[in-house]
């Protein structure tokens, strides 16, 4: 949506983003055309990319500038994906086996996974795919076979 013609989004209180992904691989002429968008528009701009990213721009003071703050994330903590998982994929209340297998599958995706945002977005993204091929709703019914399962269909090793 463009602030100039759509004058009602600069006054509706609410902050417009471009969000650019893989900034890293942007050229100056790229990187050029993001600071002159920025001055003309009234909205935040977030690159996202590979770790260095913030070191870039420093080289291109009139961007440079422009640039609020720098923040690396880091992968999750064996502890917090199982947290996050957990919270993400209940498990099964009437489960026979007392929740083993549901416990056994989120300890796997983790294993996987090593924390990495994207990966668990995909493997959980194919978990309910093969879900859904099986006749089962949701994330439920999840055991380590789905998640082996899943993991096979994806290239992401092993």
């Amino acid at each position: 949506m463009d602030p100039f013609i759509h004058r009602e989004s600069r006054s509706s209180g609410r902050t417009e983003l471009l969000i650019i992904d893989e900034a890293d691989r942007l050229k100056t002429v790229g990187l050029e055309q993001v600071r002159d968008y920025f001055d003309r528009h009234n909205m935040g701009v977030i690159l996202i990319g590979m770790p260095g990213i913030e070191k870039r721009p420093a080289r291109y003071p009139q961007l440079y500038s422009r640039i609020g703050f720098a923040h690396e994330y880091r992968q999750l903590t064996p502890e917090e994906l199982t947290a996050v998982l957990t919270k993400r994929i209940p498990a099964d209340i009437d489960a026979a086996d007392g929740g083993i297998a549901h416990a056994t599958a989120i300890a796997t995706i983790v294993r996987i996974t090593g924390g990495n945002f994207r990966l668990v977005d995909r493997l959980l993204t194919q978990i309910e795919r093969v879900q859904t091929i099986n006749g089962l709703t949701g994330l439920t019914g999840l055991t380590p076979e789905i998640v082996d399962t899943a993991r096979q269909a994806l290239l992401i090793g092993h």
